[in-house]
């Protein structure tokens, strides 16, 4: 998962940054580091002549910028707000891409939360416009995509409590649910697989916002960003505001009676993943601040578990997870 921004202390300018910029034609232009996040992509501030623009660089092996540029076109192409491509060097992992500024929704409405409607509903018309397009060139969220990224409850958060549990039966649950939405993925929309207050920033006038972080779009269940934006696992949304705005997007999108289960679904795959993800960051790349989200992320995979669709997850569930563990969000880590 690429997704999940967080502030860490910022990178020294990377070799190799100066030149590409010289040969960008921004060659006098300052530059400073921004604060990093759960991926190896870092991010610069960019001031020179020409005005100010954002250096990312995402090196090879661990990253590679091509499909952030590949999705950044066609999401431009399509009237939807992501950065204008400078220059790029994806063998170094460089792009210099337009600047969006400092105004992140996420901020936003830590300071001015009466706003929350208008902002939340601007995110939604975001989405609502992006559904109503032919889905972009990305390959398919299928169903062996979505039983990976469960796995990785099992795979990270289990052995970390010490549970000892039904892989197979976890597998088989979750095919159960999962494979009665396909249908209705096809043929699709982009998902950006990452939508939320602090991917979106807020630019003003007419764009109203700027995407961010979508370089890993599939082709998927409309149901899935929506799910991201509401279902946030950094910060408190709210079961009102979740409720009005999930009822805004299907007044405008009018999808088919079967959406609320699959966001049920979708909500309940996705918090079980990022759960997995969170005890990764942790276990894996020593970065423990992750485990202080998954209280948030458990309350919400325990009320997309409780809707009847989920009732083969939920009971699998039941048979693994201690009661005393979900009680308590997921439980304690000894870090």
């Amino acid at each position: 998962m690429t997704e999940l921004a967080e502030t860490i202390p910022a990178d020294p300018i990377p070799d190799g940054a100066a030149a590409f910029l010289a040969d960008a034609g921004w060659g006098s232009a300052t530059i400073d580091p921004l604060p990093g996040d759960a991926s190896f992509r870092r991010y610069f501030r960019v001031s020179g002549p020409p005005g100010s623009a954002m250096l990312m660089h995402a090196p090879p092996p661990n990253e590679d910028p091509a499909p952030f540029i590949r999705a950044a076109r066609w999401l431009d192409q399509n009237a939807m707000r992501a950065p204008v491509i400078h220059a790029e060097d994806a063998a170094q992992g460089f792009v210099l891409i337009e600047d969006f500024g400092d105004v992140r929704m996420r901020e936003y409405l830590d300071a001015w939360p009466q706003d929350a409607d208008e902002v939340y509903r601007a995110a939604i018309d975001a989405l609502v416009a992006l559904h109503k397009l032919p889905a972009g060139p990305f390959t398919s969220y299928s169903l062996a995509e979505y039983l990976r990224e469960t796995r990785l409850f099992i795979e990270w958060f289990c052995p970390a409590q010490r549970l000892y549990v039904d892989a197979k039966g976890w597998e088989a649950a979750w095919e159960e649910v999962l494979v009665q939405l396909l249908p209705r993925q096809r043929p699709g929309v982009t998902v950006l697989r990452d939508y939320h207050a602090e991917n979106i920033m807020l630019l003003g006038g007419t764009d109203k916002q700027g995407l961010l972080d979508f370089q890993d779009a599939l082709t998927g269940h409309p149901a899935y960003d929506l799910v991201s934006l509401l279902q946030d696992a950094r910060r408190d949304v709210g079961e009102e505001l979740e409720s009005a705005m999930f009822d805004h997007y299907m007044a405008h999108a009018k999808p088919g009676p079967e959406f609320f289960d699959d966001y049920a679904r979708l909500g309940a795959q996705r918090n079980a993943k990022i759960v997995g993800i969170f005890v990764r960051l942790w276990k894996r790349d020593g970065k423990p601040r992750y485990l202080d989200y998954i209280p948030r992320v458990w309350n919400l995979l325990e009320r997309d578990l409780a809707h009847p669709v989920m009732e083969p997850v939920a009971r699998w569930f039941d048979a693994n997870i201690p009661h005393e563990l979900r009680s308590r969000g997921g439980g304690t880590f000894v870090t």
